[in-house]
């Protein structure tokens, strides 16, 4: 990661603050990001602030730009052009390491479990704890139960193959392994988009559980219906280019849609 100090003052104002909301300075400002695939120009030039502790909903029909601009936040693409600014401080990435060195995690929609190892093997794959040259299972144990009890995440058997569990447990055991690591970002790649009733209730109070721990969270997702559960504020994204941003209290279903489909000017 290359902290980029020339181009700070150009992002925050010579010799002034970052842009803030309510008095609060976003904690990543994104600025004219552009991002481009052979002749698709996937993102034109997009501006977007993400604020501690709220949820922001990220909408647009397939193909939008919404799933690009994230996988940009996590460090999984490189932007052709813009900026990017985590809590004051302009920074390029060169891989999803460095966006996670500065807290920001996401959780995919595959999730990205391995569905052959257990809850507790799943929630420390790749920093395992150790005792001597064997693996400390009892301590890897306690430490689980205590990061799902932190979440109010109820699954019955840690020893349990991930395969065995049901959508909505395998969702809540990506999101708390993403927790996990204290981030100050965490992006959701529709979380609730294959689960029934009860698990998407389950998976939005935790959503509401991370949020309220001053996590700023990004939710993509197709289930409209859910936004208004448990975001703040909605950036709608259409043919690469956010059209508008919405507090929640400001918009309903059927301006979203019309959003969505590309009707109204950019607001």
């Amino acid at each position: 990661m290359v902290v980029d100090r020339q181009n700070i003052e150009a992002v925050t104002g010579v010799g002034g603050a970052s842009p803030s909301r309510a008095g609060v300075a976003p904690r990543v400002s994104l600025k004219g990001i552009r991002k481009t695939f052979g002749s698709h120009q996937a993102l034109r030039g997009v501006d977007l602030d993400i604020f501690p502790g709220e949820c922001l909903g990220l909408v647009g029909d397939n193909a939008a730009g919404k799933s690009t601009l994230t996988k940009i936040i996590s460090g999984t693409y490189i932007p052709d052009d813009g900026t990017i600014t985590v809590e004051g401080q302009a920074v390029r990435f060169s891989g999803p390491a460095d966006a996670r060195n500065l807290n920001i995690e996401m959780v995919f929609q595959d999730l990205s479990l391995c569905d052959h190892i257990d809850v507790v093997g799943n929630l420390f794959l790749g920093r395992e704890i150790s005792k001597g040259p064997f693996l400390d299972t009892g301590t890897m144990l306690a430490e689980a139960r205590k990061m799902l009890d932190a979440l109010e995440i109820r699954i019955p058997r840690l020893t349990a193959r991930v395969e065995k569990l049901s959508g909505g447990q395998r969702q809540a055991i990506a999101i708390a392994r993403a927790a996990s690591f204290n981030p100050k970002v965490l992006i959701m790649d529709e979380p609730t988009s294959a689960l029934a009733v009860a698990e998407v209730e389950a998976v939005l109070a935790l959503i509401n559980r991370v949020k309220a721990k001053g996590v700023s969270v990004i939710l993509i997702t197709h289930r409209l219906q859910d936004l208004f559960r448990v975001c703040d504020r909605i950036a709608v994204m259409y043919e690469g280019t956010k059209v508008a941003e919405r507090d929640i209290g400001k918009t309903d279903l059927e301006d979203l849609v019309r959003l969505i489909v590309g009707e109204g000017a950019k607001q």
